[in-house]
Order: structure tokens, then C-alpha cells, then sequence
């Protein structure tokens, strides 16, 4: 079993202080660690790797306030009008977000500075010890979840979602793919998902602030997570002068790839896992974040949203950057195409090993998911 207070005791281990100065996390925190205990029947590795991941979010939330007390002019950094990559997961937008981040006009929160915030020592501008945690971190996923290498391309240096960011407050998805809790992540819609803004909006600070120091020249965030479907009021009232991609692929072919994912990250930490049961949860989660998000398009008709076909992405690469530039006042220089078309070559997705997966053996059946996002279909999905 998973104790709040041995957990909250963890986090402050690292640091000289005996308090957290900001407790608003707690409620969310140990509503998540009864899920966790009555909710996901967790094997003794899943309780171990819970401990250990909840443990370090604290440690990493200590540890900013103890950066921010050191230096207060982390709280002085301005996020200017970010680009913020939204969509259903499995619709090209680790591809996009990756191959936009090379231009170095912008910058993208890495996969180690989303697990690891807080740098180890003031050395991290010139020899940042969190690479070779993180990178140790990726082996290990890797080793106990072989499948993920054919889903999803794990590098712990390269661009990954905020959403690591927005853990934190402990109002995320992120818990859900490392466990079966469709009541939890059912709740979370009654939480008030504002104080996990705040506090990306802190992180980013935080990040920025190091990058500064480390001599990167970026002005604007580029960022991505589809968690931000499920919010988009909050995202914009957090970030009024954002400018949001929303990638878009046909339902049916998203949710086996999605569900087939997520069973593999969640796996190794249950003692009984029901695919189809986990299936069904995320497949109403995606339903009810694009509606949420429509909705809100619909109320602001104005919201400056570009809408990507994936096909698009995949097939005419050259002329949707040149168009996505354009919508978000971006210069697309030749060198900075040069350089994207460099990245993509290599990093196609015929590197990797193939995914393999059936649509029914997650109980998911097209006629079905046709039904569910009807609206969303007849709206953004082509031909």
C-alpha cells in the first residue's frame, strides 16, 4: 500500500527544509494515491514504481522553491506567445513537435528537463548530470516494457510533452497510463484543473530561466501534449497569446494504436490488467477532451487554432510548415527547412521496429468508434 505521509516525507529528502511552502497539491496527491491503492491492483512492482515516481515529483517541486528562493528572478521570465501542438495522441504530433524544435529561434522542453526540472548543481550549464539519470531512466523503461521501442521513439534528450510538467500538481493523464484507474481518471473532470497551469507556467519559468543561462537564443515555447484537449480555457487563459496546432487523424485509426500503448506501459505493474476495460476508459477520455475542446472553439470562434491533417503532415511536409509558420508569425528560413528535412530523414519511422497490434483484442470495433466521434469526424477528419 502507498502511504501519503511516507510519500510526502520522501519529498522533502533532498532539501534542508522540513516544510513544503506551497501544500495545495496534497488533496489532489492523496486522492490519486487512493486510487492507486483500491482502484488499480497493483503488483508489488507497481507499488514500487508509484512510490518511487510520486516521491520524485515532490522532490522535484521542493527543489523548485528551493531554486526559486536562491533565485528570485526565476519568477521574472516571460513566456511569449507560445506554439502549443494539440491532438489526439497517435496523430503525428511527437513528429511535428520534434521536427519543429530544430529550429533554434524556438525552444522545447526535453524529455530530461520534464522528468528532472530541477538541475542536480549549479553545473548543469556546462555538464548537466540529469542526461545521464534520464538516459538510465529510458533504458530501463525500455528494458521492462520492450514493446514501447515499436510505439513511441524514446530519447531521453530530445523534445517531449509538458505534460511531465503539469504532474506535478498531480491533475494530469499521467497517471493513468501506468495504471487502470478509469473512476480516478472519471474525477478528474470535478477538480479544478487552474493550479496545474499555474504551476506549468512556474516550470516553464524555471526552464527558461536555464535556458538562458545555458546560452540558448529561443524566444517562444513550442510545446505539446493532447492533455491540453481536455482544457483548452485553461490553456489559454495561462497563455492568452498562444497559438495552437491541432493535428487531426481518423478515430479508428488512433484508439487500437493508443490502447495498445498504453496496456504496454501499464502492464508490467498490475496483477491483472483488462485491455479492454483500459481500452474502453481512454477511448471515452479522447471523446470527451476533443468535445471539451470543440466546444470551446465553438464559444470562441476566433481562437487562433490551425487545423493539420495528418496525411498532410506525412505527405506534404514542406508546404504544412510553410503554412503553420505563417499562422504563428514565424520566419521559415531555408536553413531552418534544410535543417527539418535533415532531422526527418533521419528519424523515419522505418528505423524502428514495426507495432503490431489488432483492433480486437482491445474490443474495439470501427462501427463503434464511428458513433462516439460522429461530430468530431464530420468536422476535422478528411476524406
Amino acid at each position: 500500500m502507498l502511504s501519503i505521509d511516507e510519500i510526502l516525507a520522501q519529498g522533502l529528502t533532498r532539501s534542508q527544509s522540513t516544510r513544503y511552502e506551497d501544500t495545495g497539491f496534497i488533496k489532489p496527491l492523496t486522492a490519486l494515491i487512493d486510487a492507486l491503492n483500491t482502484e488499480a491492483d497493483l503488483n508489488t512492482a507497481g507499488i514500487a514504481f508509484h512510490q518511487s515516481r510520486l516521491q520524485g515529483l515532490l522532490q522535484n517541486r521542493k527543489a523548485l522553491e528551493d531554486w526559486t528562493r536562491e533565485h528570485p528572478e526565476i519568477a521574472e521570465e516571460i513566456l511569449l506567445a507560445p506554439i502549443v501542438i494539440v491532438g489526439l495522441p497517435r496523430t503525428g504530433t511527437t513528429l511535428l513537435h520534434r521536427t519543429i524544435a530544430t529550429d533554434t529561434s524556438l525552444m522545447a522542453p526535453l524529455w530530461y528537463e520534464v522528468r528532472q526540472p530541477a538541475p542536480i548543481d549549479m553545473n548543469f550549464v556546462s555538464d548537466d548530470g540529469r542526461i545521464a539519470i534520464a538516459k538510465a531512466e529510458v533504458d530501463a523503461m525500455l528494458a521492462a516494457m520492450p514493446g514501447l521501442a515499436a510505439i513511441h521513439p524514446m530519447d531521453a534528450v530530445a523534445p517531449d510533452e509538458e505534460i511531465m510538467l503539469l504532474e506535478h500538481s498531480f491533475i494530469s493523464t499521467v497517471p493513468e497510463c501506468y495504471a487502470s484507474i478509469p473512476k480516478y481518471g472519471e474525477a478528474l473532470y470535478a477538480q479544478d484543473p487552474s493550479a496545474s497551469y499555474d504551476y506549468l507556467y512556474k516550470m516553464l519559468q524555471f526552464l527558461q530561466w536555464q535556458k538562458r543561462r545555458k546560452g540558448e537564443l529561443g524566444q517562444r515555447w513550442l510545446l505539446k501534449t493532447p492533455h491540453h484537449l481536455h482544457y483548452p480555457q485553461q490553456l489559454f487563459q495561462t497563455f492568452p497569446d498562444a497559438v495552437v496546432i491541432q493535428t487531426h487523424r481518423h478515430p479508428s485509426e488512433v484508439m487500437p494504436s493508443y490502447a495498445s500503448m498504453m496496456c504496454e506501459l501499464a502492464a508490467p505493474f498490475a496483477n491483472n490488467l483488462n485491455k479492454q476495460i483500459l481500452a474502453a476508459h481512454w477511448v471515452k477520455k479522447w471523446q470527451q477532451g476533443l468535445t471539451a475542446t470543440q466546444h470551446y472553439r465553438d464559444l470562441h470562434p476566433d481562437a487562433p487554432y490551425f487545423d493539420l491533417q495528418f496525411q498532410d503532415s506525412i505527405h506534404e511536409p514542406e508546404a504544412v510548415l510553410s503554412q503553420l509558420y505563417a499562422f504563428a508569425n514565424l520566419e521559415l528560413t531555408d536553413q531552418t527547412l534544410q535543417e527539418m528535412q535533415r532531422w526527418r530523414e533521419f528519424n523515419q519511422r522505418e528505423a524502428r521496429p514495426e507495432h503490431h497490434y489488432t483492433a480486437e483484442e482491445f474490443g474495439l470495433e470501427e462501427g463503434q468508434l464511428n458513433l462516439q466521434f460522429a461530430d468530431y469526424i464530420a468536422r476535422h477528419v478528411s476524406g
